[in-house]
């Protein structure tokens, strides 16, 4: 499975957003292409959407935990509860990993910082400045520990 933490920090590199490059590592588990894994996580990029809010690695991670355990009956409160909760536990240890789950904080972002929607351009110095590798393979680390937990 450790390829498939090698496969989502590629990924990021390649210049896919965070959340594709969680999403996209683990699209064939699901029955999911990588087009369509790419096109369905796409919006989660940089924070939502570039907002900053929730990182879009751990929004990756909990659209993996959808696809996992998500229920698909409006009625079934056990089966919402129960990805809720693992959805909660996932935020935490994230959070517990990385100091938080939001974008603007993990980045060291002021309220104030201007959100323009066009990214930057990905350059040896964007790397640097930013902890988007870490945040993206963090996240992919916790779904396989998840995993291994799970076929135990």
């Amino acid at each position: 499975m450790e390829s498939r933490v090698e496969t989502a920090i590629a990924l990021f590199k390649e210049g896919y957003n965070c959340s594709q490059s969680v999403v996209a590592a683990y699209a064939d588990m699901y029955g999911f292409t990588r087009e369509q894994a790419l096109k369905m996580s796409a919006s989660f990029g940089g924070g939502i959407g570039r907002m900053r809010q929730t990182c879009g690695a751990a929004c990756g991670l909990f659209i993996l935990a959808g696809l996992e355990t998500g229920c698909t009956e409006g009625k079934n409160r056990e089966g919402k509860e129960a990805n809720y909760k693992l959805v909660q536990e996932f935020a935490e240890e994230f959070k517990k990993r990385n100091g938080s789950i939001i974008c603007g904080e993990l980045l060291g972002l002021t309220k104030n910082s201007p959100t323009p929607t066009t990214p930057e351009e990905r350059t040896n110095e964007y790397y640097k400045k930013r902890p988007c590798v870490k945040m993206v393979e963090e996240a992919a680390r916790i779904w396989e520990n998840y995993l291994q937990k799970r076929e135990l």
